[in-house]
């Protein structure tokens, strides 16, 4: 052990530097453990075969030193020099001594032998780590201000701290990527960098994640902390059931006040020289120690703590409980080992806790799964109300284009009437027509074989031809007006045409939207309406063949007239 040896009878020798060095605070020397050469002189071991065995060195034959804090470095010197021994052999004795806390010389080693991190190979990977860019760099870097920004080693910006720390978060985030990097494992690396080098900070470092189950507390999902929690909540419920009412009353969760004491081994919380005693601890019980002295907290507090408020318990949490631990520190610990802690219990506790957080992850996986049947249900639901709405409209639209088209249909049929009517009437004219110009005929036919009678009778000719011509003018201008009515007739009939063709066109569109009650009642008004058309144009046709009898008819009765007013005029002369 080159790297750890130094001879113990050159520093009993001289009791000036043993009273030095037993002396030093943790936090009184700023570079203390902090740099690679400080650090290689921290890790004092102490010859086992030195002058005086167990006593201080200088005394002979059984007589013992007078200083304790001489016979503990010597007790440690021996200890850290036959390490396997007493790890093998004396390993109770070994938990005794560490419990009652490692000399602040001894840490450095003594952490990484605990956790055999000394023969680590990560060592020798480190060197690698740091030339390698990490993802989590800007994060680190952001974040080594707020880690122990009133200790002397870390408060200086981009000093020999702060970097050392940013080093070892940088070379663990690219050594376990799955973790990366978590802000309250900076407190850890921290306290580690206090009392060693980076390199084997970073080896102890890996040892805590790896075999202390820190890394499944750092982990995204945090489920180590989860069950840490509840953990320790039944533990408070079995052995503070008064406190633990009193923080359900005040919605005072265990993750308000304990959530720090395990992801930093409270090193947020208490002192550091208290906080590296912690360490000492845990390296030794595990997180055991952390449920031990989180039951001695609350349980020696708890006569204040039953007077406050959650908002007064997160301030003694906070201010009181360091000033208290410090002012006292063995009660803690000492109520802290004494307290009972089944293992059992607490396997069967993770038990409950797995198969709670299963049955709670199978409730997530259906709650999810009726999540998304809801929103598809929803959507269908959308779909039908969208299709419903469209349907609606076209049902309203189908609705109002039958009501327009039975308003055009008994608008069509009023035409249709009138026009029948109209017809009608066309053709009594034409009747009366016939007749005046059958008498007419007659009375011409008379004239022509009376015309060699008497000038008494031409005189009651001339008053004939006189009424003849005004019959002539009366049948000159119903013959206009039955032209009239007969362009009125042609106009309507195309414009029953044309309505008839539109009627085809919305036909053709209204049949997808109309029943086929409606469509058939259609066709059959449009076949009606069609018959009553042919029968308009046949009565037109027969209409202007019997005008072009009245005007044949016409032209000749003016050219009998012309004929008897020369004859009267020859007469006359």
């Amino acid at each position: 052990m080159r790297g750890q040896c130094v001879n113990v009878r050159l520093i009993e020798s001289d009791s000036k530097s043993l009273n030095s060095l037993s002396t030093q605070s943790v936090g009184s020397a700023p570079g203390a453990g902090h740099s690679r050469k400080s650090s290689d002189t921290s890790q004092i071991s102490v010859a086992s075969g030195g002058s005086g065995g167990s006593s201080g060195g200088g005394s002979t034959g059984g007589t013992q030193s007078q200083d304790p804090e001489e016979d503990l470095w010597g007790q440690w010197g021996r200890l850290v020099n036959d390490w396997e021994t007493w790890q093998k052999k004396k390993s109770l004795q070994l938990k005794e001594l560490v419990r009652k806390g490692i000399p602040h010389h001894f840490r450095g080693i003594t952490w990484q032998l605990l956790c055999s991190a000394h023969n680590s190979p990560e060592k020798g990977k480190y060197a690698e780590y740091l030339r390698t860019t990490s993802a989590c760099e800007k994060v680190i870097r952001r974040d080594i201000a707020r880690t122990y920004p009133e200790h002397d080693f870390f408060k200086e910006k981009d000093g020999l701290g702060q970097e050392s720390l940013f080093n070892v978060m940088k070379a663990y985030s690219l050594h376990d990527r799955e973790v990366g990097y978590c802000q309250g494992s900076a407190f850890i690396v921290g306290l580690l960098l206090m009392q060693m080098p980076e390199e084997e900070a970073f080896a102890v470092l890996v040892k805590l994640m790896q075999d202390y189950r820190m890394r499944e507390m750092f982990k995204p999902s945090m489920a180590e902390l989860g069950l840490c929690m509840y953990q320790l909540e039944c533990l408070i419920q079995e052995h503070l059931p008064d406190l633990h009412a009193h923080f359900t009353s005040q919605s005072f969760h265990t993750s308000m006040y304990a959530s720090s004491w395990f992801l930093t081994l409270f090193s947020t919380t208490l002192p550091q020289p208290l906080a590296c005693r912690v360490m000492d601890s845990f390296l030794v019980d595990g997180i055991e120690v952390i449920f031990r002295i989180a039951l001695a907290c609350l349980t020696l507090g708890k006569e204040d703590l039953f007077c406050m408020d959650m908002e007064g318990m997160l301030k003694y949490f906070q201010r009181d409980l360091p000033a208290k631990f410090e002012a006292d520190p063995e009660a803690y610990f000492s109520l802290a080992y004494s307290l009972r802690y089944n293992p059992k219990k607490m396997k069967k506790m993770e038990k409950e806790y797995t198969a709670m957080k299963t049955k709670e992850q199978e409730e997530l996986v259906e709650l999810k799964r009726l999540r998304t049947e809801n929103r598809l249900l929803r959507q269908r639901i959308d779909c039908l109300e969208a299709e419903s709405s469209a349907l609606a409209d076209r049902l309203i639209q189908g609705q109002v284009s039958r009501a327009e088209e039975a308003e055009h249909n008994f608008a069509i049929k009023r035409e249709l009437a009138a026009l029948r009517q109209h017809d009608g009437e066309t053709m009594e004219h034409l009747r009366d027509a016939r007749d005046k110009i059958r008498k007419l005929t007659g009375m011409i036919e008379e004239n022509y074989s009376s015309h060699e009678s008497s000038m008494a009778e031409l005189m009651i000719k001339e008053e004939e031809l006189t009424q003849k011509e005004e019959l002539v003018k009366c049948l000159q201008e119903e013959l206009v007006q039955v032209r009239l009515k007969t362009a009125e007739a042609e106009a309507t009939i195309r414009d029953l045409r044309a309505r008839i063709q539109e009627l085809e066109e919305e036909q053709k569109k209204l049949r997808e939207a109309t029943p086929d009650h409606s469509v058939a009642h259609l066709q059959e008004e449009l076949i009606a309406v069609r018959l009553r058309e042919a029968e308009a144009n046949l009565a037109l046709k027969d209409l202007r063949h019997r005008v072009q009898e009245l005007t044949q008819l016409w032209t000749k009765h003016v050219q009998v007239l012309c004929r008897l007013f020369l004859l009267y005029l020859d007469i006359v002369k």
